[in-house]
Parts: structure tokens; sequence; C-alpha cells
């Protein structure tokens, strides 16, 4: 009986506009998952990309030493690689040469048979006139609640 993981990535949404979600399995060590499992991880700074074979890994990503591990133990912010079909990685490459597109993590979770699963998006950075509007809008929403809470 295990407790869920979630970590998120919570300045992701504010920052990029996600264009599109993907579903990607992580290769990990024994004392990464263990840390993740202990919900020990931090993917805030994180980005994803290409190496020159064609496969995607997740940079800056931080994955606190299992306490337990003694000379077994891992490299806290290690590039791992991520898991997802040909075709969809063939896809992803192309967009992120193409049209100037990021791969971010969006969230680091435990699937239901307890194998560690992320969340990837292809996103487009946002400029600081678009950051504004996104509080305007969070700032007239907390308004509007407020005014309906009082009637």
């Amino acid at each position: 009986m295990q407790k869920s993981v979630n970590i998120k990535n919570r300045k992701a949404r504010f920052q990029y506009e996600i264009l599109d979600t993907y579903t990607a399995g992580i290769v990990l060590s024994g004392t990464e998952i263990k840390s993740i499992r202990e919900s020990k991880a931090s993917i805030a700074e994180s980005f994803c990309e290409f190496n020159d074979r064609g496969e995607l890994f997740v940079v800056n990503m931080t994955i606190e030493e299992y306490i337990y591990g003694t000379h077994y133990n891992h490299k806290p912010k290690a590039t791992r690689k991520l898991l997802l079909n040909k075709r969809e990685l063939k896809k992803l490459e192309k967009e992120v040469k193409n049209t100037g597109l990021t791969i971010i993590p969006l969230r680091l979770f435990l699937n239901e048979r307890g194998l560690a699963k992320m969340s990837i998006a292809l996103a487009k950075g946002k400029k600081l006139f678009d950051k504004r509007e996104s509080i305007k809008d969070r700032e007239n929403k907390v308004r509007l609640d407020r005014i309906k809470k009082s009637y």
C-alpha cells in the first residue's frame, strides 16, 4: 500500500502556452525511484531536450539523494532518459527543430503499477503581456468568487 506521488511544475502553465501533452516513462536507478516514492523530487527548473541520436532527456530535474543509499547513491541533477514511442519522438523532434517550440515537464507521478511517469508538454513561451493578462484573469476570477459568495 503506497501513497500517491504527484509532483507538479507550478510555474509551467504561467510561463508557457501548452499546445500538446504526452505521458512518458523515465529510466531511473534504484535509489532514484526510492527518493521519488518519498516525494523528494523537483521539476521546477527542468526542461527536455534531444540528443544527437534522437533520444529525449529531461535536464535539471532534481531528485534528492536517498538517505539509506550508501555508495550506490545517484547524482541529484543527472540527466534522465524519457521513454516514448518512436512516432511520438519523431513528431516532437520535428516540432522543436522547425517551429522553435520547447518541451517542458508538467507533472511527475506514479501510475497504478508503481512506475514513475512524467507528463510532458509541447509548449510555446509566453510574452510579458500574455503573463500580465493571465494575472488579470486570475484576479478577476477571485473578485467574482467573492461577490458570488456574499450573495
